[in-house]
């Protein structure tokens, strides 16, 4: 009898303890179901249509793990506060608790421009420099949705991490956020990565109804020959400069000149490789999970989300019709040798954007070769929205604030 009373007792412990029992119980959240049939629709985009599978894989299957009941692996609750207790989050956290340190702390955003800077050839815009005002075009999204969401009742920190995911750059988007509005950090960081997925669906469209048929067959001549010098040369002058003007994106600006540093250089080809590859490699599996783990029913569903996605898909539209007109105007102005094709690469998703001129270009002329011509843009278009991160920065971080509270504080005396 006390051995039957023993089995059943476990039985009922262990139903208790089950996902499914934790769901619908008064402590759970039905709502979570909800959430993991969204990260496996994630993970169907990622997989079966390869919609930048290597970043929408792991945000889905973060987003996943986060959301099983019971699993304990993620507690948005250590986050939600100013100051962290992170003592707590070493000693009780989970395995993602911990990871998600290197996104508070603002450590993965610039070591993924360290990669993406070692990946990336420069060559393109130092050959054609006009190139980087369709960067800086293309980063009107950013600017015009930052006024639209403080119109819709957003503060203005909120805003500038709204804003900025018109750029296309996700860990340029989670940088600011982290920021200036933390609480926002699960919904802009899906949906800024979500759009980066589908720039193949969604730049098309808007490439093909702002141009002509005569203006998308247009052959550009080809570009020429960047010196190793003005390679090597190129990354230490930008960082300069930048630090210069706009001190807060250096740490976005300057790990990524850091990286084609390495890469053009030609000495240290060890570091190179292994920021291209193992250093990208590692920092993108945790930046993805753990920025997916932060997509909990509690923080996602909500009107906030709702309204901050579609604001997103605004400024994401908005920056690619603004590369595509600048892209007109230089085709005016050039007598028509420029195609306004690579306008839309403007944006900051390196090299998705500049492959999207490419085959819109294509469809038109298939002898047409945009790719190299559009990777100048692209490269502005990173330059550019870390930059424009920065200004936000600049302008609305505490730092700024309590620094605008002091001089206030003087006037008043005055």
């Amino acid at each position: 009898m006390d051995f039957l009373n023993f089995m059943t007792q476990g039985m009922v412990n262990f139903i208790d303890k089950t996902g499914l029992a934790i769901i619908f119980s008064k402590s759970g959240n039905p709502l979570n179901l909800a959430m993991i049939a969204i990260a496996c629709v994630l993970l169907y985009l990622a997989i079966v249509k390869q919609f930048e599978p290597l970043l929408l894989a792991p945000i889905a299957f973060g987003m996943l793990l986060a959301n099983l009941p019971g699993a304990g692996i993620f507690h948005a609750e250590f986050f939600t506060h100013t100051d962290i207790d992170y003592g707590l989050v070493l000693q009780k956290g989970g395995l993602l608790d911990i990871l998600y340190l290197g996104v508070k702390l603002g450590i993965y955003p610039p070591l993924i421009f360290l990669g993406i800077g070692a990946m990336t050839d420069f060559g393109p815009l130092i050959a054609n420099p006009k190139s980087i005002l369709l960067g800086a075009a293309a980063q009107l999204g950013v600017f015009i949705t930052f006024l639209g969401a403080t119109l819709l009742g957003f503060t203005v920190k909120e805003a500038c991490s709204i804003g900025i995911i018109g750029g296309a750059d996700g860990p340029t988007a989670i940088y600011v956020t982290r920021l200036l509005a933390p609480h926002l950090l699960p919904a802009i960081a899906i949906a800024a990565y979500s759009y980066m997925a589908l720039i193949p669906l969604i730049q098309p469209p808007i490439m093909k109804l702002l141009t002509t048929k005569k203006e998308r067959s247009v052959v550009m001549d080809q570009l020429r020959e960047v010196s190793k010098r003005e390679r090597i040369i190129f990354p230490i002058v930008v960082t300069i400069v930048v630090g210069l003007f706009v001190p807060d994106a250096v740490p976005l600006v300057g790990t990524l000149m850091l990286g084609n540093l390495f890469r053009e250089c030609g000495v240290v080809e060890r570091l190179s490789k292994t920021a291209q590859n193992e250093l990208m490699n590692i920092i993108t599996i945790f930046l993805g999970v753990t920025v997916g783990a932060t997509a909990t029913a509690g923080t996602f569903l909500t009107w906030s989300t709702i309204k901050i996605v579609v604001l997103g898909l605004v400024a994401f539209c908005i920056s690619t019709a603004g590369g595509v007109l600048f892209g007109k105007v230089m085709y005016k102005f050039s007598g028509g040798k420029v195609n306004p094709l690579i306008g839309s690469a403007g944006v900051s998703a390196v090299p998705m954007a500049a492959r999207v001129s490419q085959k819109v270009g294509q469809q038109e002329n298939p002898t047409n070769y945009l790719l190299m011509h559009a990777m100048g843009p692209n490269v502005a278009g990173v330059i550019g929205s870390a930059v424009a991160a920065g200004v936000f920065i600049a302008m609305y971080s505490d730092k700024t604030q309590q620094a605008a509270s002091i001089i206030q504080k003087i006037f008043n005396l005055g």
